[in-house]
């Protein structure tokens, strides 16, 4: 397929030192960040990406990406991560079973440890988004992190909900994926396989039932995540360039997290996967039992179009304002919905400044 902006590139953030930081995690995975460097500063700021994504979601060159606006605006050190979700690594192409509980005891802890090497005693405010921000949050409510000045946390939090057919989704589509139909994944990309592939005679099905565009990668996301036409997104929010070129900024996924979902769905909250395998036992059964011990002040954000998980962040700000009143925060962007956050050509404008107000507050 021809692409007019490359796969993976780094065009989007200009004048800055960019330089590859891998690391590996406890249980055995190489992962790895970018730092993009144009100053020094007391305060360095971590992007996380959510499921299926990458730092690509951060650096996008088609509009002024969240890397770039925060070098701009006086945050001259910023990271973003690739963990194991990421589609820059090959762990999402398989039937594996890994768990948000991975990430939050792995990955996290990992990649601070490696950040603060270079860093040293700088203050380190992260911004998250989707099951990265599940995750994280998991990571620094249950311990397994800490010493982080500030938390931007889009879209799902502590307490994940979803609309009715998603959860009908997460509930059964896992097995029928993987023992029904034998797809070790998901893929948005399918489209561009070999004509009679199985992938792609599964992508043309999928667009008998999305006619609202002509990109068969947001159909398939459609599919995969939320509920909607499309699901994660606004088609008036992104740039043409953006939607065009999905199956790019978005890849695929093994269905194992779907699980996890559906067991935090169901609890009404984060929970552990499997609470009887002693890996996990340092993680805690309720989250929210030592919110009050977590000094880290958390700006929970999320579109009021958000078709993929509600209004997850409402509640979950919700629940920590009554066991922390003040210390923590909630922004809802108007017309915006799950991705369109971050990635929409005009989040410059509507998005990234109140962001950027939130963490100057805490960067004072």
């Amino acid at each position: 397929m021809s692409r007019r902006i490359p796969l993976f590139t780094l065009s989007g953030v200009l004048d800055a030192d960019i330089a590859v930081h891998p690391f590996t995690t406890e249980d055995g995975l190489g992962l790895s960040m970018l730092r993009f460097h144009r100053a020094e500063s007391k305060d360095v700021v971590l992007i996380v990406h959510g499921l299926t994504t990458s730092s690509d979601m951060f650096i996008m060159p088609e509009h002024h990406n969240l890397v770039r606006f925060l070098l701009d605006h006086g945050f001259g050190d910023v990271w973003t991560l690739d963990y194991r979700m990421s589609n820059r690594f090959p762990y999402n192409r398989g039937m594996h079973r890994f768990t948000m509980d991975d990430i939050a005891l792995y990955d996290f802890p990992a990649a601070l440890a490696k950040l603060r090497e270079k860093v040293g005693s700088a203050r380190v405010h992260v911004i998250t988004h989707c099951l990265g921000s599940v995750s994280f949050m998991m990571s620094l409510f249950g311990g397994a992190v800490n010493g982080i000045a500030s938390a931007i946390v889009n879209s799902a939090g502590l307490t994940p909900r979803v609309p009715t057919w998603s959860r009908l989704k997460l509930t059964f589509a896992p097995n029928l994926v993987e023992w029904g139909l034998g797809f070790p994944y998901l893929d948005p990309r399918w489209e561009d396989g070999p004509i009679w592939s199985r992938g792609w005679l599964f992508s043309k099905a999928v667009d008998l039932f999305h006619p609202e565009c002509r990109v068969s990668a947001c159909h398939m996301l459609s599919l995969m995540w939320g509920t909607g036409w499309p699901a994660l997104y606004s088609h008036d929010k992104l740039a043409d360039i953006t939607h065009e070129r999905s199956g790019d900024l978005y890849g695929a996924t093994g269905v194992h997290y779907y699980r996890h979902v559906a067991k935090m769905v169901s609890a009404g909250a984060a929970v552990t996967y499997d609470s009887k395998d002693p890996q996990y036992v340092r993680l805690p059964a309720d989250y929210f039992a030592r919110a009050a011990e977590v000094p880290t002040p958390v700006l929970l954000t999320t579109g009021d179009r958000n078709n993929v998980f509600r209004d997850s962040n409402i509640e979950c700000w919700k629940r920590l304002q009554a066991s922390t009143p003040g210390r923590h925060e909630l922004l809802v962007f108007p017309g915006y919905g799950h991705q369109d956050v971050f990635m929409g050509k005009d989040v410059h404008i509507d998005v990234f400044p109140h962001m950027l107000d939130f963490l100057k507050r805490q960067a004072a």
